[in-house]
């Protein structure tokens, strides 16, 4: 079944932990993936940020606003079990816990009326994802549109300007050594791209080859075999094409088949680089995500 969101898992999570024993997040999480009865690919699925699995992040947020309505607590740090509150409430045998049903309890009435201010969803009682889902989303929609903009000025940019830009994209990235070096290694072929060779370290131990092409149309078979051939005569192993638009799927069957190590670089992933390294990019804001100190609060 599809991971659930964390209203659901409320319920099931509360009856987990009515034995009134102390429960640790990843006792709860092995429990509850077999209740819901995901598979590995669902137990597996990661966040946008990648830094946590989805069904991972719901079930913390389950747990945590069933503390906040006081009918689960937290004894030491790590831990979590039932209180008198949460025993009662399984008493009565509700058929779901929400956040409609939290809100007969004054205590989470304070904690929402706290987040309110922060929360534009006008009934907080639709959720279906987490805070945490809802702000990576919204980080994810903004950098999805920073890359398309990104990526339709470089398009629009005379063709100098994409090649110093790639330039400076691997400088930040860590190969060609200084931009004197990287500078000297490109050589221009006059077709609206980039030729050449750069240092892969600053010490020149070995050297890559590079082919950049600012195109509109998709970069087939035949470009990468010919790139392959230049690398075969220049005695080189290793090269990156980049493009502004897109590898066909024979261009790219191709690259990964052959004994030459090439990385092909599109118009979507140049643009993510470049965001990446802060490359044609300002920030305007950061916010910082904190959670509580439990060490500050342990008595020694």
């Amino acid at each position: 079944m599809a991971i659930p969101d964390f209203q659901t898992i409320m319920l099931p999570l509360l009856k987990f932990a009515n034995d009134g024993k102390d429960h640790t997040l990843p006792e709860a999480i092995d429990y509850l993936a077999a209740v819901f009865k995901l598979t590995d690919a669902e137990k597996k699925e990661l966040l946008p940020s990648e830094t946590q699995t989805r069904f991972d992040n719901r079930i913390a947020w389950a747990r945590s606003y069933m503390k906040q309505a006081g009918l689960l607590e937290n004894p030491i740090r790590g831990v979590f079990r039932i209180t008198d509150r949460g025993k009662a409430v399984l008493e009565k045998k509700p058929t779901k816990i929400d956040i409609n049903f939290l809100t007969q309890f004054e205590e989470f009435v304070e904690f929402k009326s706290r987040s309110k201010k922060s929360d534009n969803r006008e009934d907080a009682t639709e959720e279906i994802k987490t805070p945490k889902e809802y702000l990576e989303e919204g980080y994810q929609k903004i950098r999805a549109e920073l890359m398309s903009e990104l990526l339709s000025l470089i398009k629009r940019c005379p063709p100098d300007f994409f090649e110093r830009t790639v330039i400076e994209l691997l400088i930040k990235m860590g190969y060609g050594g200084s931009r004197k070096d990287a500078g000297q290694a490109i050589g221009k072929t006059g077709d609206g791209g980039i030729d050449g060779i750069i240092k892969e370290d600053r010490l020149g131990l070995d050297v890559i080859y590079i082919q950049a092409k600012r195109w509109e149309s998709v970069v087939g078979r035949p470009e990468i075999q010919k790139f392959a051939g230049a690398l075969q005569g220049q005695r080189a192993k290793k090269g990156i094409f980049i493009t502004t638009s897109n590898f066909s799927k024979d261009a790219t069957d191709y690259a990964s088949n052959i004994d030459c190590k090439i990385i092909l670089i599109d118009g979507e992933r140049l643009s993510q680089l470049m965001i990446d390294y802060d490359l044609g990019v300002s920030k305007v804001a950061s916010y910082d995500i904190k959670k509580i100190d439990n060490d500050y609060f342990t008595e020694e």
